[in-house]
């Protein structure tokens, strides 16, 4: 991947040209029937995750002193669409863009240099976010577990739930609490993050659990016993930590409503050319409107969300405050493409649950956003709280 030029527009849309179609070939190496055996057996697609790494792509956002791209979140945001448009999933590997803001704002000179361009080589693989607690769920402020000054290390103490790719990951960005919440004055104090060693944790004090569930997700349960993790791992100041991993929330938040963007125009291109094909009663089921519209509808909800999810890339790349507006993208991209989903589905009737035409994996996968990383309604109660001025919902 070239690096990157001028800010002009010509110059990012020959830019994204460049990425689509990059990202085209290495998609066409790893067709369907790759992703349903991976789906099948609960395989982490290794081949595919390093097929995008040696093309540069996963280092799209570390500065070319790095060893990456430096390229903003829009292009990224491509990347992302790009893969799902072509019905291959992200998921495996998208935490390393959006952990990429936490480290990239906050880590100092030092960490940067130690870790980025291991990351951009592909050396290092840095694919866990370890956030959610079986206690907190969404309510970030609540967790417990506690890392504990000793001397030149941290001891952790605790649990996480929910942290895809841990088995899969060298290093994790790691949320915990150094002061007790009984001890700070805005529940946001109190907490930092470190970036965790899982080469040298793992059996020393972490152990990983996987969660078996109704896709391929690759998500585990993580413990941890008296893990130590040196005091120089610490991002950014002791305390601090709740505002630092906002950005990478915000990325996090815009790069899959990108992937659900790429998942709803596939299938609204899946379920078009299913209904020119398919013939019953002596013509095409598409010239039926009650086929026609649905997918025409789920086309323009799907423009509609994605030039939200371009406002959000935007507003990030500014520096700008893009709360409001990563929310919303991920929201309305989620509910698109899960309409895309159903439409698609309901289109094929039969043969839509059948495993050779990839619908039904896309459409469990494509499930799973209404919910994570954060749920429309925790979306809503942001916005009618912070947008709309209304009162504290829950």
């Amino acid at each position: 991947m070239n690096q990157k030029g001028e800010n002009s527009l010509s110059d990012h849309d020959e830019l994204v040209t460049q990425v689509r179609e990059t990202v085209a070939q290495i998609c066409a190496e790893y067709p369907g029937e790759y992703w349903r055996e991976k789906d099948r057996e609960r395989e982490y697609p290794t081949e595919f995750v390093q097929a995008l790494t040696r093309a540069g792509l996963l280092a799209c956002l570390i500065p070319e002193e790095y060893g990456g791209s430096g390229l903003p979140l829009l292009v990224a945001q491509e990347i992302m669409k790009a893969i799902h448009e072509q019905g291959a999933n992200a998921a495996a590997c998208h935490a390393q863009m959006y952990t990429m803001g936490t480290l990239l704002r906050h880590g100092s000179e030092e960490q940067k240099a130690r870790y980025l361009p291991g990351i951009a080589s592909g050396e290092l693989r840095l694919q866990a976010f370890g956030v959610t607690e079986p206690t907190a769920g969404t309510d970030t402020t609540s967790i417990t577990t506690m890392a504990v000054r000793d001397g030149d290390d941290y001891v952790i103490n605790g649990q996480k739930v929910w942290i895809s790719r841990a088995e899969h990951s060298d290093l994790m960005i790691l949320l915990a609490r150094t002061t007790p919440k009984s001890q700070v004055s805005k529940k946001t104090e109190g907490l930092s993050v470190f970036v965790v060693d899982m080469r040298e944790a793992v059996g020393n004090g972490l152990t990983i659990k996987p969660i078996r569930t109704m896709i391929n997700h690759a998500t585990t349960e993580l413990f941890f016993d008296n893990l130590r993790v040196p005091a120089a791992n610490l991002l950014g100041e002791e305390g601090k930590g709740f505002r630092y991993i906002l950005s990478g929330m915000n990325a996090e938040r815009i790069l899959i409503a990108s992937e659900c963007i790429g998942d709803a125009r596939w299938f609204i291109k899946t379920a078009t050319q299913y209904a020119c094909e398919r013939e019953v009663f002596g013509k095409p089921i598409g010239t039926n409107q009650g086929v026609q519209f649905p997918i025409a509808r789920a086309y323009a909800q799907t423009c509609a969300a994605d030039l939200m999810v371009e406002k959000a890339s935007r507003l990030y790349d500014a520096g700008d405050d893009c709360g409001a507006e990563a929310n919303m993208a991920k929201m309305l991209a989620s509910e698109a493409s899960w309409a895309a989903g159903d439409t698609c589905l309901q289109t094929h009737g039969g043969f839509g649950l059948a495993e050779e035409y990839d619908v039904e994996r896309k459409f469990r996968e494509t499930r799973l956003y209404q919910i994570a990383p954060i749920s429309t309604n925790l979306i809503l109660s942001y916005l009618g709280e912070h947008e709309l001025g209304m009162p504290r919902s829950y």
